[in-house]
Parts: C-alpha cells; structure tokens; sequence
C-alpha cells in the first residue's frame, strides 16, 4: 500500500523547501549573467569624462535621454499659466562659477551634484553603512564612476529647455559646499543659469532634516519678449550592474528583484526586471499620480510628479545599453514677464513601506511581498510593534514565532494528535504488512479498517502543516524585504540578522531540532521512505547555512516550540492508552 500521509507529509517539506530555496535565490539567471557580462565590459572600458557628450550620445542614440518637443505627443495637456504672486521669490545670493561637483550634506544624505546639467550623480546614506565592518563608510545608493552608474537626472526640454541633445546648462552656485547646521530644519540649494534670451532659470533642491525626500523646482523668471515653453523631466539612469545592497548576503549569490517600479492606471505598483529592460519590453503611459523609480534589495530611488500633473512615464533602455525610468510633465507656458515653477519630488532611500505610502501611492509596495503581501503586512506591523517595546530584533522575531505559535496552537495540536496516534498503531500497521505481505490491496484494506477503528485520520498530521505554509513563506518574505533588518544584531555572535550565521550555529541547531522531531513521528512503514525522511534534515541544514540568521532564528524557534508541544502531546496520548 502506498503510505499517502507520508507521501504528503514529504511532498509538504520538499515544496516547502523548494520555494524558500527559490525565493532566496530569486532572480532572472539570463538576467543576472547578461548583467555581470555587461558589468565586466563597463569595467575593462575606461569611464567617460565627458558628460556632456555621454548625455547627447543616449539622446541621439535612443529616443533622446531628454525628449525634445516632437516627442511630446498631442495627449499631453495644454500650458498652465502661472501669476507671478503665486511664485517664490528670485534668490539674491551672490553666485559664482562651479569648477567642480557640488556637495551637500544632512543628517541622512550625502549628496553630489553635478553643476553640468545639475544632476545628483551620488547619494549615500550615512544612517546606512556599507559594510557591517565598516560603520564609518555610508553606504552608496546613487553614484558614477568605474564601479557603476546610477544617478538621477532633471532637466527642461522643449521649444525654449536648457537641455537639449547638443548640451547640458552649466549652472553656478554661490557655494561648492553646502551643510546642514544644527537646528536647522531644512536646506535649499539654489543653482543658476540664464538663457541666451535673458531667461533667468533657476534650479533648486530642498533637502529636509530626516528625510530621503528631496525637493526638485524649477523657478522660471522670464525677462524675454515673447513667451517661453518647456517641460519638467526627471529620470533615473542605471547600467545593469549588480546590486550593491546585497553582494555579501550569502553565499548563495543572492540576488533580489533588481529593476524598475513604476505606477499605472490599472495597478498601482509594476516592476521590470533590468534584464527585460534590455531585451526590449518598453513602458509608455499617461496619467496623474505618476511615479517612477528603480528599485533593488532594501532600497529605493524614484521620481514623484506632483499629484494633479498629468505626467508622461517611460521606462526603456538606450542604445548604449543603460536602462532609463522617466517621468516627464506636459510642456508649461510663462509669459512674458513673468514666473513660473515646474516641481518634482526624489526620494533616494531606504524601503520604509510607513513613509512611501504617504508620498505617493503604490510605492509603499516596493517593498515587495509577492502573493502573500496581505499576510506579510500584519505580520510585519506586528514586528514593528513588538520592536518598538524590546528594541531588538532578534528577540522581535522569537516573539512573534511565538504568537504565530499561538495562534496555529490548536490547529498544531490536532496534527500531533493524528502522528502521535500513529505512532501508538504503528506495531499494528507493521504486523499487517507482514501478514499480508505482497498482497497490497488485501494489506491497503485492512489498514483503513484499523484507521476506523482506532478513530485515526491519516491526514490528520499533514493538512495542517499544509495550512500553515502560506505565515511561513510569508514570514520569510517580511525578514527577507525589511530594511529594518539589515546590519541589526541579536545577540552574541549574531551582529546581522539579514546575513548568514558566521559560525552556523543556528543551521545546525535547525537540524538538529528537526531530526528531533522526526524522533517524535511514527516511522514510516515503507524503508525508502524512512531513508529519505533520515536524510531530510541533513537537506534541510544545509540550505539553511546560507539563509539569512533571522530567518534560521524563527525556524529554530518554531522548531523548540512544536518539540515541546508534540512531546506532551505524545507522552499524554501513550499514558492514556497505557491504562
């Protein structure tokens, strides 16, 4: 007879071990090799040192890095008029030529800004550090140079834009360094340019204090005689490097959804892999809201349109191979002689779902939980709940183990019921089989009949594992996408619960909780099976030395816990059959 629960109870483990193996190690492998061959080439090719000229190469080369005024399509609104009482004023400050980059510094970014074009060629985030080993160095987000290129990009385009295919505008500053002074709320960096045709331009970020959110406006004074037209973009530019918040993660190689995100009018949260980036796949849309951004593992960079801006969002590669994630404003009018401001929002930070979804909409969900997001966002509040009164993590994830435990308690109990009633029949089941021996279906009938009289379900022990593998995966998920975790210590040896255990302790301690609750099953009757349920934990300890230490922590409790439950329930069910 085939021994079904112990098949299901297998096939459960194998699927279940399956899809956290391929969720940890999710990625495009087609993707991942076409982007480390690009990465090795970029790297053997020396960078440019001509931005101006890499600018107009991509533009010429593919649908223009800026859109020029033929690209503006007819679903584009009309020019709003602004009136000059509803504009900032004009800065006074005295400015001067920039020779080198800008750079600005606050509580949470470090920032380079580069005076041709006045683009953010690098942000770090020095509440983020690099390395675990290196607290000191801030971990990089947005940079360019040899290792990699990832920076975010604004400029006008149109009839009267300062960028355009043949250049970038050199803007001047009154300073090359500017800081955030204690007790100052907020920092505005002001960068200058004045068109040939008198139009002064001026180009101004607002960083705030604790905040990843930077203020992108445009404030246009047009001393000119005749009207002036342009549009607002703003788009991030990415090569197909790796990720670099997840290049030590484990020795898996793993690597996290890497690619664009952006919104739509049917779904408020889209992604594309850099790799379908490259082969082709083209993003064109039309709304408001708008959003657009390039996300990796833990963090995030994105352009945000202001909310009543019909904005155009495309997301595609250029010829020269970089991946580009665009949000472009309607062309707007100012009259002559007077002002007007064309706005936009860049948030280059870390994945912090509470904070996203008050910018925008659908960018809370780049912090991305998959299918099983409507059970990994309450466990997730539950963490941070928990958190906020412990103030560790690792005690957070056994606590809410714990509470899971709970909450399975009963469903838990049922299952170890059914094994431990198997386990009281299992010299009875042996007894049949050698009674009957090859005459399995005379051996197959006889072994349900002892199932009905001994009020045994032999599926008792399996659905309920079955049932709660979707708070497992989902579990995962929350310890796997939380940025909250990242470099976060336990205790002891523990100093990163989103890194693998550096002595796999944990892995091992997995294992052998597993083995023993396999001690605690009724032997399966069958001797393949037994072979391949004693080899299960050795299996499962080894994937389990490449997870990260927070997720090896909560199966390691979960583990300790449905031990000391399956126990009691045994020795309570052998006691009672005793008498």
């Amino acid at each position: 007879m085939i021994d079904i629960p112990r098949y299901l109870l297998i096939g459960a483990i194998a699927v279940l071990s399956y899809m956290l193996l391929i969720e940890w190690s999710k990625f495009d492998p087609e993707a991942a090799v076409k982007a480390n061959q690009q990465t090795q080439a970029s790297a053997q090719q020396p960078s440019s040192t001509n931005p101006t000229s890499d600018f107009a190469r991509d533009t010429i080369a593919s649908s223009a890095e800026v859109p020029d005024t033929a690209e503006m399509s007819a679903d584009i609104p009309s020019a709003a008029e602004f009136s000059q009482a509803d504009m900032p004023g004009e800065p006074t400050t005295q400015v001067m030529q920039i020779d080198g980059l800008i750079t600005v510094k606050t509580d949470v970014l470090n920032v380079l800004i580069d005076p041709n074009g006045g683009d953010i060629i690098e942000a770090s985030l020095p509440k983020h550090y690099a390395e675990l080993e290196t607290p000191d160095v801030a971990f990089k987000l947005l940079e360019q140079g040899p290792r990699r290129t990832f920076i975010a990009q604004s400029g006008l385009s149109g009839p009267n834009g300062t960028d355009t295919a043949k250049g970038r505008p050199q803007f001047e500053a009154s300073s090359e360094n500017f800081s955030l002074a204690d007790g100052q709320d907020s920092l505005q960096v002001d960068l200058r340019f004045t068109q040939d045709n008198g139009v002064t331009v001026v180009k101004r970020y607002t960083f705030t204090r604790g905040e990843y959110l930077i203020d992108l406006d445009y404030i246009v004074n047009n001393n000119s005689n005749s009207k002036w037209q342009a549009a607002l973009f703003t788009q991030l530019k990415r090569d197909n490097s790796k990720d670099p918040s997840s290049e030590s993660s484990s020795a898996l190689g793993m690597q996290p959804f890497l690619g664009a995100a952006y919104t739509s009018p049917e779904k408020r949260f889209n992604k594309l892999r850099l790799g379908k980036i490259q082969d082709g796949d083209d993003i064109n849309l039309n709304m408001n809201n708008a959003w657009a951004g390039i996300i990796q593992h833990y963090f995030v960079a994105a352009w945000i349109s202001p909310p009543e801006q019909t904005s155009n969002i495309r997301v595609f590669a250029t010829r020269t191979g970089q991946n580009m994630s665009r949000v472009s404003q309607g062309i707007q009018t100012i009259e002559s002689g007077e002002s007007g401001t064309l706005s936009a929002k860049l948030y280059a930070g870390p994945k912090d779902q509470y904070r996203l979804e008050e910018i925008s909409s659908g960018l809370e969900l780049t912090v991305d939980y998959g299918i099983l997001w409507w059970i990994a966002q309450p466990l997730f509040w539950l963490m941070v709940k928990i958190h906020s009164v412990l103030g560790n993590w690792g005690f957070t994830i056994i606590s809410v183990t714990l509470l899971v435990k709970i909450c399975f308690f009963q469903l838990n109990a049922t299952a170890f019921k059914s094994m431990a009633n198997m386990r009281r029949v299992q010299p009875k089941l042996v007894a049949l089989k050698e009674r009957y021996g090859d005459d399995k279906a005379k051996q197959s009938q006889e072994m349900m009949a002892l199932y009905k009289k001994e009020k045994i379900n032999p599926l008792g022990g399996c659905l309920p594992m079955l049932v709660q593998m979707p708070v497992f995966i989902a579990l995962y998920w929350v310890l796997m996408e939380s940025v909250e975790l990242r470099h976060a210590p336990w205790i002891l040896w523990i100093e990163d619960l989103s890194t693998l255990d550096p002595y796999f302790i944990l892995p091992l301690l997995m294992g052998a909780s597993m083995f023993i609750q396999q001690k605690l099953n009724p032997p399966p009757p069958d001797p393949m099976q037994a072979k391949v349920m004693q080899i299960l934990p050795v299996i499962f300890t080894v994937f389990f030395l490449f997870f990260p230490a927070g997720l090896v922590l909560y199966w390691v409790v979960n583990n300790v816990l449905s031990i000391a439950q399956q126990y009691v329930i045994t020795k309570n069910i052998e006691k009672n059959a005793a008498k």
